[in-house]
């Protein structure tokens, strides 16, 4: 339910019995580096699990800078924390910032590499060797300058391909738009002349009522007998006689006057457009035609005629495009020609540089399997050409190995048991460039399948490795043990019914008593114990 773990510097290893709860110890770890979350992790009855971790970054500038470029602020301590509820949702925390899975997974491979047995079994797939061999070599910028140049290549083919599918079609289309385009410049379309048309076509449809009606109203204003204008003439004389009589009724006569005034005015202004009304028929029929042109176009392309003068535009842009499309796939061919030169330089380096690196792998890489014991090893890089240029480069890479002197040089997945594929691995991982660059490195298993001096020699390497990484391992050989600056015992306890994984740090006779454990089962004899003394003595004697 609860279990704190201190790791030191060097070598640690935990070892106990199978089932005893080493694998929850690697899950907890699994999750702080950003592994998926599952409900069975969390222990029945709990509504949530917290993994809790403190790492010591003192002399670690270059990851504290990462950290920092990516929001979190980290000083030379560090708290990764997350927390998986019953249901399978998680958060995770970052010196107590909020931090997703995508944050968290690549600022973590900084801090913690873990070695399992699936790459083991990856060491089986060819795909991955050349990963290794260009990560041995540190070809990462070549490999990327070529990839960069490859899959520039691999998109202008493409627009020649598309460009090559679209040639059958090309004059069908080009036809197709030039028709549409010169229909709507035939009709010689202008903005807001839709607008005008139908205020002129609604006065021609209206021109006899307009007429009767600006008429009479003249007449009764002007020029019919006893007209408005005449009357008021009338009427303002008589007001302006009495003015001098009465000064108020002079008042009244001036604002006769001025309604007569603007009467006057009116009248004009209906006589002018009673002269400019027309019935023209032919003119109403012209318009018709025209609007039944205009009504026609924009069912066939667009809502309004600025739509559609918009869509000729396009027409127009997409005729011009096919029409260059042979001077464009001829700047095309030429930049194909010219990525597809560069592409095969930055291949041909790039194989130089790993054949380069490939002959210092099988020279260092052999010396590494004499550390444990498989002096008797040969080793070679087999390259295969590309009929084309991949993804990758311009081959394909396989590891070849013998185990056994005389024996020729097969595909490691064709001879390399379980047991020699985890010395395999170890001795790689010994020689990756990241090997000094990871502080913390977890070993789950890597001595599966053997035992006796290779076991010994695994254990050796280890204590090599922890050098200049700080080592977890996981193990069950006692021989792997004996190396180690730190041995930690995972065990299962029953309290109140219920079993708890707990761990504890061992040292001087209970050490001892772990490793006649681990030497002879479950019966610890005098011979075990005396066995597991000289083990360890003999191992802490070998100098790091």
């Amino acid at each position: 339910d609860r279990l704190e773990v201190q790791c030191d510097e060097g070598f640690n290893v935990l070892t106990g019995e199978t089932g005893a709860g080493k694998s929850i110890i690697l899950d907890a770890f699994g999750l702080l580096l950003g592994d998926r979350a599952r409900p069975d992790l969390v222990r029945a009855g709990a509504s949530e699990a917290t993994v809790e971790a403190l790492f010591d970054l003192s002399g670690q500038a270059e990851i504290r800078q990462s950290f920092a470029d990516s929001g979190f602020c980290v000083d030379e301590e560090l708290v990764l924390r997350r927390v998986v509820q019953s249901s399978g949702r998680s958060r995770a925390y970052i010196n107590g910032g909020l931090a997703t899975l995508s944050q968290l997974q690549p600022l973590t491979e900084q801090l913690v590499t873990v070695c399992g047995q699936h790459e083991h079994q990856s060491l089986l797939q060819r795909n991955v060797h050349l990963a290794i061999l260009d990560r041995y070599g540190s070809l990462d910028e070549q490999v990327e300058a070529y990839r960069q140049s490859y899959c520039a290549m691999q998109d202008v083919a493409q627009q020649l391909e598309r460009l090559d599918d679209a040639e059958r079609d090309r004059q069908q289309r080009l036809d197709f738009l030039r028709h549409q385009s010169d229909e709507i410049s035939t009709a010689q379309l202008s903005s807001g002349e839709e607008e005008t048309l139908l205020a002129e076509r609604l006065l021609l449809q209206n021109a006899e009522r307009l007429t009767l009606i600006t008429r009479g109203g003249y007449e009764a204003l002007y020029d019919g007998k006893g007209a408005v204008c005449e009357v008021l003439g009338g009427l303002t004389s008589d007001l302006q006689s009495v003015a001098e009589i009465d000064k108020e009724l002079g008042a009244l006569g001036e604002t006769v006057q001025r309604s007569l005034y603007e009467l006057e005015d009116v009248s004009t202004q209906l006589r002018s457009y009673l002269g400019r009304i027309a019935f023209e028929p032919d003119r109403l029929e012209t318009i018709e035609e025209r609007l039944t042109l205009l009504t026609r176009l924009k069912r066939k392309y667009a809502p309004s005629l600025g739509e559609v003068l918009s869509l000729k535009d396009d027409f127009d842009r997409e005729v011009e495009a096919l029409e260059m499309a042979g001077a464009t796939r001829g700047t095309l061919a030429d930049e194909l020609v010219n990525l597809a030169d560069k592409t095969h330089q930055l291949g041909e380096a790039l194989s130089v540089a790993r054949r380069a690196s490939a002959r210092q792998l099988e020279t260092t890489l052999l010396r590494e399997l004499a550390d444990l014991a498989m002096s008797g090893a040969a080793f070679g890089v087999s390259f295969s050409a590309l009929d084309q240029p991949g993804h990758d480069g311009l081959e394909r890479v396989e590891f070849m190995v013998s185990l056994n002197p005389g024996e020729p040089l097969m595909p490691l997945a064709k001879v390399a048991s379980g047991g020699e594929l985890s010395r395999l691995m170890l001795a790689l991982k010994r020689l990756s460039p990241e090997a000094n660059s990871v502080p913390t490195v977890i070993f789950d298993e890597v001595d599966a399948g053997i035992g006796g001096a290779a076991a010994t020699a695994v254990g050796r390497k280890l204590q090599v490795v922890s050098q200049s990484s700080q080592i977890l391992c996981v193990t069950h050989l006692p021989q792997v043990a004996a190396f180690a600056d730190h041995h930690h015992r995972v065990m299962k306890r029953e309290v109140e019914g219920r079993t708890l994984t707990a761990m504890e740090s061992l040292a001087g006779d209970d050490r001892v008593r772990e490793m006649a454990r681990m030497l002879g089962g479950a019966q610890v004899t005098d011979q075990t114990l005396l066995h597991a003394k000289e083990l360890i003595s003999t191992s802490t004697a070998v100098e790091k």
